[in-house]
């Protein structure tokens, strides 16, 4: 798997702003992205970049610079630019998660680029020439600009998602569940409870006890769970007592 990641690039154009480039930096690390290259960047390296990759400063310190998208693009095999600009005429265009299977399936062998333009503009025509393909990023039509840093993480995201099975990257603690005999329990203390306070009567419960255990039938409660709940049970009508089951 690294191996494919090491084959995706994320290429920037003429960056205007040097926080775009952290935000940027950080973006692509969090999904396992290293490969940073700018075109032309009009302030790097710089400590405001620094400062914004936070724990991804080291992308920084290996990222390529070039004079020309061109030069940038020399090694590469399929190169995606995106883009949220819509255009006359212009390649094929398709979702962030659309190309981003595409790279899934040419990174196994090939070199692929993400090519993303100026803050301001985004890419240019002469840029958007250069690419195979143009993704966008399905937003709202009323509002659909990003800034710089936000379009390079979504579109990482969508790779990430592509590339991995998508697993959480640390194990979910398991949860002891309560036991039927818990929750008998547990319905008979309510019961109980709710008699006292006067809030059912005894003789005509009607459905009550039925939605109540259809309630927390469906929260497939935990055993720490009803012992909490049965905690508040005891102390609203015990407020001195205290007792732990």
């Amino acid at each position: 798997m690294t191996d494919l990641f090491q084959n995706i690039r994320v290429v920037l154009c003429q960056t205007s702003h040097p926080g775009n480039i952290g935000s940027t930096a950080r973006a692509m690390k969090t999904m396992g992205l290293h490969r940073l290259t700018l075109v032309r960047p009009k302030h790097f390296p710089h400590a405001e970049a620094d400062s914004l990759a936070v724990n991804a400063v080291d992308v920084l310190q290996h990222a390529m610079v070039t004079d020309s998208l061109e030069a940038a693009l020399a090694d590469c095999q399929f190169v995606i630019g995106v883009s949220g600009k819509e255009r006359s005429l212009s390649q094929q265009v398709m979702t962030v998660r659309e190309a981003a299977a595409e790279v899934a399936v040419t990174a196994t062998h090939s070199q692929v680029a993400l090519v993303f333009g100026t803050e301001m503009s985004g890419l240019s025509n002469a840029e958007a020439d250069l690419c195979h393909v143009l993704a966008t990023i399905p937003a709202n039509p009323e509002y659909s600009s990003l800034n710089l840093a936000q379009a390079v993480q979504v579109m990482s995201y969508e790779v990430r998602m592509a590339l991995t099975t998508g697993q959480l990257h640390y194990a979910e603690k398991p949860s002891e569940l309560a036991t039927q005999d818990d929750l008998e329990r547990m319905y008979a203390h309510m019961r109980e409870v709710l008699e006292q306070i006067g809030y059912i009567n005894p003789r005509a419960p009607k459905k009550l006890f039925e939605r109540l255990r259809r309630l927390y039938g469906r929260a497939r409660l935990e055993k720490e769970e009803v012992n909490l709940l049965r905690g508040i049970l005891t102390l609203s009508v015990n407020p001195k007592q205290h007792r732990k089951y």
